[in-house]
């Protein structure tokens, strides 16, 4: 037994021995008194649970003692958002941007393109007025070049530890969730702001972008007959290398410009020639930018998945990189030092993480821009370090190899930025242009604004903590009442008037009340008794009530708990006792009728009726905790209450009177029925000698009447149809019977309902009309053809006999007469035979009919639909592919606008996954006709339920056992569409 229902029954032992109307007000602080002796403060480790004398472990232990003054407040130190001395300033991570920080970190590093940009003619001059800024508005830049001047001024010279570039990235229309391919990215921003660039007149900012990134390779091939060169010049902006096969860079630049052979069917036209020769094409650099990025190629695309996939290989680089070798025209300085290491966290192409690490240009040292957060390197050397141990390990996992001075390798790397060694090294820093300080001063003010605020919140949050802790040291002291006054406050007021993180609300005993206004004693368990002088001082500050001193104590309640008390007790008693006098023989007039159901669980019942005397604590003038119940709820309670029955019930027929059946019911002696009343006194009542009731009895006689009834048409009509009933000996259409030229139809839906009746004639309704106007149209025509009944729509219809159809028109009410008549044409061939229908077709709502069927068939959300792979012209059978309507391959013109259900694409990644074929190489077909409409619908493209789908490969299956570590499952790539990107 648990401890606090020992305690209870301990509390309410008196109760069992004293009579109601004995109950005194000792008695009554008796029953509001779980335990009769107040804890003893110190002793207890925990609050005591159901006492209300325990005050401890409520909350207050947070108060007491000295306490730290960070504790009365949840508010960060704003200078930890501060930019830190000699640092550079963060970018936030708006969801999925981090690839765009990376960049915007890598050009703001470059100091030749921030110096450019500066000098770009602004429409921030609009908002400048005689005394600075206009206070009323802020500042929005307006092109791509404003923003990058307004967020470059920002990271050159903000307080700020990290800033806000979503304004710089909404005006490029990209999806903050979507993380893109960055080096799509990066080809993309830089042609369009060489395209914006181009506009401008000052020369040193329209050709920036060509100074600082463009360089000239050209495509060179040489006929192997004659000599004759022949070039296609081409200018770049990045090298794209190729990494896969090769461990160091200079490698993957070597395979750029390999020698390549053009002979068999690639062999080239020349011109000089006139006719096809072998020849060597090849790629030559001709000069190279200032800033050299290179491109390596980890996000390649697997044929096999038809998706991409990460090549997770280690790459070595240098941090001197000579390029003389590589360049056509020998003899100028072509030596570069790594300035930027772009990194790809994660081994899918799909996911992951990218930082940089940018050497800063002043002053030659590394730092790590992971978004929000700037780390500085030790020294001046790069160092990847836990970048290389990001990626999770695979069964071919390669061991780092050993790099030595002055090198590094990675398997994260994806783009390395090169910075020609014979610039000048700037000795003075870019100057913020006015008006872009300006801006960022006020930036800068509403910061410091921002942290003021802060840190007088914090301060606020200080000083009402500290007071809070004065009350509580004062108050809490003087909380147990012992033998003075006293009152009972909600014990749930008291914590949340201890919990420091809510603000103190007015004190509500409202949920503790009884039906009588007063405090009732099962509620004692959630209150707390406390001193006058401590009630007096919360009701002061804080309101509320109602206030329950010693007069709220309820003697209503206590005295009905007191008298279930000794129902419950005696309870048992009196099982046994009526036990007893059921084993005797009722004998003469002076029983009582009692239902069987009632007399097995008549204990069970008196036991749960007096839990609900018991249990009306809940319930307190209507209301619920003190909420007010819902009147629909109230209702509906009141409803199953009255559906369920009580003592007695189950004898009661439906018209509240003794029920006919004795078999659910039996006499018990005055005696029982007694003892059984002092439990449910409202519970109906049959001595032995009340009739049943005689409305049951005349019913009885009629539903014996009619089921006799029933029994006698049901044979009537078995007897009168047994070949319709046996479904023996039907006509067909398809092989017209010779013995008659006449055939009746009705609908089959009356047939069975019909046999169902003679089956079971007491459990169902007889069939008195044949119903015929199912197969009609609204004009009173057939909806049927001669060739269709002796098809698909056979199953609607039943064909009967001319003699069955006298029959039908005697027991049945005929509504329409629905025939089909032979007659014979010329000389009696049977070619020429005709079959005439009355009523006649109606052809519009035929037609009607078929298409509706055949709209049907092609306007489904679930089907199972065959797929055979065709392999040497033989046919490979696979599970049915449910479900294959669902798709995500809509155009980007469906996708506006939601379609109906039943119009989704079909997807065929179900099938790559069969037969370990990509959706690009599938030639699908059905009877014939090729589907290749990837946007069309499966019931618009003819594929109906059950239809059978035929694949054929376009290339031989590879083996797929190793598929399972590059399949990445993702949504069809949009890329950069619908951005401002591609809007040049």
């Amino acid at each position: 037994m648990a401890p606090r229902l020992q305690l209870e029954k301990a509390a309410w032992r008196w109760a069992e021995t004293v009579r109601p109307e004995e109950v005194s007000q000792e008695h009554i602080e008796t029953a509001y008194r779980i335990w009769l002796e107040p804890c003893i403060r110190g002793v207890c480790r925990r609050n005591c649970k159901g006492n209300p004398n325990c005050l401890v472990g409520i909350g207050e232990h947070i108060w007491l003692g000295e306490i730290d003054e960070n504790s009365f407040h949840n508010i960060d130190d704003p200078n930890c958002e501060r930019r830190k001395k000699n640092s550079f300033v963060g970018l936030t991570n708006l969801g999925a941007t981090c690839y765009v920080n990376t960049f915007l970190q890598v050009w703001f590093l470059n100091l030749e393109l921030r110096q450019a940009l500066y000098l770009c003619p602004s429409t921030c001059k609009d908002y400048m007025m005689g005394d600075g800024i206009q206070e009323e508005q802020d500042y929005e830049p307006q092109t791509i070049c404003e923003h990058l001047q307004y967020l470059f001024a920002l990271l050159q010279n903000s307080n700020r530890r990290y800033i806000d570039p979503s304004g710089f990235v909404k005006a490029l229309g990209l999806d903050t969730g979507q993380q893109q391919d960055a080096q799509e990215f990066s080809k993309l921003f830089m042609s369009l702001l060489e395209d914006t660039l181009s506009k401008q007149k000052n020369p040193d900012v329209r050709n920036i972008v060509q100074q600082q990134f463009c360089g000239e390779y050209a495509y060179v091939t040489v006929c192997n007959q004659c000599g004759r060169e022949s070039k296609l010049l081409s200018k770049f902006y990045e090298l794209e290398l190729n990494i896969q096969g090769h461990k160091q860079l200079t490698d993957c630049i070597s395979e750029f410009l390999k020698e390549e052979k053009l002979e068999g069917d690639n062999r080239y036209f020349c011109e000089n020639c006139q006719s096809k020769q072998n020849a060597t094409r090849k790629i030559r650099l001709l000069s190279l930018p200032c800033t050299l990025n290179l491109q390596l190629m980890r996000f390649v695309f697997d044929r096999q998945t038809g998706h991409k996939k990460k090549l997770n290989t280690y790459i070595g680089f240098s941090e001197i990189l000579d390029m003389e070798p590589y360049v056509e025209h020998k003899g100028g300085s072509y030596v570069y030092e790594l300035s930027a290491v772009l990194i790809h966290r994660g081994v899918s192409a799909y996911s992951g993480h990218y930082i940089a690490h940018v050497k800063d240009p002043q002053s030659g040292e590394w730092y790590k821009f992971n978004d929000e957060d700037i780390e500085k390197m030790e020294g001046k050397k790069l160092q990847l370090g836990i970048e290389e141990d990001l990626a999770e390990p695979s069964k071919s996992q390669t061991r780092k190899p050993k790099c030595g001075k002055g090198t590094h390798c990675s398997r994260n790397a994806y783009m390395l930025v090169y910075r020609l060694q014979t610039q000048e090294k700037p000795t003075t820093a870019v100057q913020v242009p006015a008006f872009l300080q300006e801006l960022v001063d006020r930036d800068n003010s509403k910061f410091e604004e921002w942290c003021i605020e802060m840190a007088e919140m914090r301060k606020q949050s200080v000083d009402k903590g500290k007071a809070k802790h004065e009350e509580v040291k004062e108050l809490y002291q003087r909380l147990p009442a012992g033998a003075e006054p006293y009152e009972f406050v909600s014990l749930e007021w008291l914590q949340k008037w201890l919990d420091e993180s809510t603000p103190t609300k007015p004190i509500d005993n409202h949920a503790c009340l009884c039906s009588h206004d007063k405090l009732h004693p099962d509620k004692i368990s959630i209150m707390k008794r406390i001193s006058e002088y401590a009630a007096d001082i919360f009701y002061s500050r804080y309101g509320g009530g109602p206030r329950l001193t010693v007069k709220a104590l309820c003697k209503e309640c206590v005295v009905e708990r007191c008298r279930v008390l000794r129902l419950k007790s005696q309870l048992n008693e009196d099982y046994k006792t009526v036990n007893n006098l059921l084993k005797a023989t009722v004998k003469g007039s002076d029983g009582f009728w009692v239902g069987k159901s009632s007399l097995r669980s008549w204990r069970q019942l008196a036991l749960e009726q007096l839990d609900e005397q018991d249990g009306d604590v809940d319930q307190s003038n209507g209301k619920m905790n003190g909420n007010t119940l819902n009147k629909d709820e109230s209702k509906e309670e009141r409803k199953e209450e009255e559906e369920e029955l009580n003592f007695n019930e189950d004898i009661l027929c439906p018209h509240g009177e003794l029920c006919i059946s004795e078999n659910e019911r039996r006499l018990v002696s005055k005696e029982a029925w007694s003892k059984l009343q002092q439990y449910f006194p409202k519970a109906p009542e049959f001595p032995s000698y009340r009739e049943c009731c005689s409305q049951c009895k005349i019913l009885e006689r009629e539903g014996e009447e009619n089921e006799a009834l029933h029994k006698m048409i049901a044979n009537e009509q078995k007897t009168s149809l047994p070949n319709l009933f046996q479904d023996k000996n039907r006509p067909c259409l398809s092989n017209w019977p010779e013995e008659t030229d006449v055939l009746y139809i009705v609908s089959q839906f009356f047939v069975e309902e019909w046999r169902k009746f003679v089956r079971k004639p007491t459990r169902c309704s007889p069939v008195s009309s044949v119903g015929n106007s199912a197969l009609l149209c609204p004009h009173g025509g057939l909806m049927f053809t001669f060739a269709s009944m002796t098809k698909e729509d056979s199953k609607l219809i039943a064909l009967i006999w001319p003699s069955e159809w006298q029959m039908i028109q005697k027991l049945f009410v005929v509504d329409h007469v629905i025939k089909i008549t032979r007659t014979e044409v010329g000389d009696a061939d049977p070619s020429e035979t005709q079959y005439i229908s009355e009523p006649k077709l109606c052809p519009e709502c035929r037609e009607g009919l078929l298409c509706q069927q055949q709209r049907d068939l092609r306007e489904y959300t679930q089907a199972t639909i065959y797929v055979h792979k065709v392999v040497d012209n033989k046919k490979v059978m696979k599970d049915s592919a449910p479900e294959l309507n669902v798709s995500s391959s809509e155009t980007e013109e469906d996708k506006e606008e939601a379609k109906p259900d039943g119009e989704k694409d079909p997807d065929f990644n179900q099938i790559m996954h069969a037969f370990s074929v990509a959706p690009f190489d599938q030639n699908l077909s059905i009877d014939g006709k090729i589907l290749s409409d990837d946007c069309a619908t499966l019931g618009t493209l003819g594929v109906i339920p059950e239809s059978v789908i035929l694949l054929k490969a376009d290339e031989p299956i590879a083996d797929y056992a190793a598929m399972d570590d590059v399949m990445q499952v993702c949504m069809p790539e949009e890329g950069f569409k619908g951005t401002g990107l591609l809007g040049h």
